[in-house]
């Protein structure tokens, strides 16, 4: 197997992530406590926090996601961007860790009952990057057998998230979700636009395509 950024990025997490699940210690240095960067500058905790995770559940779904989108992402953008397409990835990744929590610091930075941990927020920048690509990719939901075309499921994620997210009383912070995808595809955009890369044209001749190939127009 090839050691690609996208495997390195997933045994880095385990590892953390594991040793997090019995030393709470770990947990605590690491996670994301809004009022620890409001008041000590802690702000390398943005990244930190995306290295942990609450348990494995949480862990393999996230890793999952990584793995089957994160090969594409990564390949695609060497293949748009050459030999810095690597390094694009990994700043797509670790500044998503950051973006996707912006507007969760700005809600919580003096919330001392707040804490967020997980890699859901770069995740998701990730699989939209990939849907910003290639958006006529298939997704399939977990527990539903239906292939979803990407271009279908990114505005229902989008939409569920922004309704889940309103309606509050869970430990999902749905709000890292929501950022880190609309952050996935301006990173695609703008990156692209840097070497003459259409991606919002290339996108809809793509979804053009596939629905001919259906019959769907």
């Amino acid at each position: 197997m090839e050691m690609s950024i996208t495997l390195i990025i997933i045994i880095i997490t385990a590892i953390i992530s594991i040793s997090g699940f019995s030393n709470q210690n770990v947990i605590e240095k690491f996670i994301f406590y809004p009022p620890a960067v409001t008041n000590d500058n802690q702000w390398y905790r943005f990244i930190t926090c995306g290295f942990i995770h609450a348990d494995y559940g949480h862990l393999i779904f996230n890793m999952l996601s990584l793995y089957f989108f994160g090969r594409y992402v990564e390949s695609s953008l060497v293949d748009i961007f050459g030999e810095s397409g690597t390094w694009l990835y990994i700043i797509l990744y670790l500044s998503a860790l950051f973006v996707s929590l912006l507007p969760t610091y700005f809600k919580n930075k003096n919330n001392h009952n707040y804490r967020s941990l997980g890699a859901s927020g770069a995740v998701s920048a990730v699989i939209f990057a990939g849907l910003m690509i290639a958006p006529e990719t298939e997704v399939f939901i977990f527990f539903i057998p239906i292939p979803i075309p990407g271009f279908i499921f990114a505005p229902l994620y989008l939409l569920i998230s922004a309704m889940m997210d309103r309606k509050g009383g869970s430990n999902i912070n749905h709000s890292a979700h929501i950022w880190g995808a609309v952050y996935g595809l301006i990173f695609i955009i703008v990156a692209g636009r840097a070497i003459g890369y259409d991606a919002v044209g290339n996108g809809f001749e793509r979804i053009k395509q596939y629905m001919q190939i259906r019959g769907w127009i």
